[in-house]
């Protein structure tokens, strides 16, 4: 029985130090959060999932209340905590790549890439089991997103993190727990 995922990375958020969990969407996020309803409505989607951030959330709020599904938040599907530290931007991309090249390594008071995979994989294994031969949208962030594909499929590491667009759709095709097919949905 094939279960189909559609990971959905957020839209265009504004940057704000310190304001993760609440910081919305752009003018741009908020066309594009449009366009991803269009693109989705049609598919015959039976469950919406997301981040706990609000970008998330924004980014598949309209494809719920086109579908008049609610949207089920889970906790572990948030964007990987960095650091405690304000890092700049200099040292952000060479901080992400090692990150990457040692799944192991963290930022002081960050999660690893094994720590935030761990926590996120619990949840998409919960929702093969759970949602067994339906469609489920995941609102979701670049990280989480690529170390939950990496998980079932090493090829999708670093370059694919850095070639995803914001938002971005990957419809992925499973057989029980196996990943059998991905396909890029969004296209600018």
């Amino acid at each position: 029985m094939e279960t189909i995922i559609y990971m959905v990375r957020h839209a265009e958020s504004p940057y704000t130090e310190g304001n993760e969990r609440t910081r919305g969407l752009t003018l741009e996020g908020k066309k594009n959060a449009g366009k991803i309803t269009e693109l989705l409505k049609d598919e015959g989607i039976n469950i919406i999932i997301s981040s706990p951030y609000a970008r998330a959330i924004l980014t598949v709020e309209g494809l719920a209340e086109a579908l008049e599904l609610d949207i089920q938040i889970f906790e572990d599907l948030r964007e990987r905590h960095f650091s405690d530290c304000i890092i700049t931007d200099e040292e952000f991309m060479p901080a992400m790549k090692r990150m990457f090249d040692d799944p192991t390594y963290a930022l002081p008071g960050g999660e690893s890439n094994t720590v935030c995979q761990n926590r996120s994989v619990g949840v998409i294994t919960y929702i093969l089991e759970e949602y067994k031969g339906k469609k489920i949208v995941i609102g979701t962030h670049g990280n989480v997103m690529t170390l939950m594909m990496n998980y079932f499929d090493s090829t999708y590491g670093w370059d694919f993190l850095n070639q995803t667009k914001k938002p971005d759709i990957y419809k992925l095709f499973f057989k029980d727990l196996e990943l059998k097919e991905v396909k890029r949905l969004w296209y600018e």
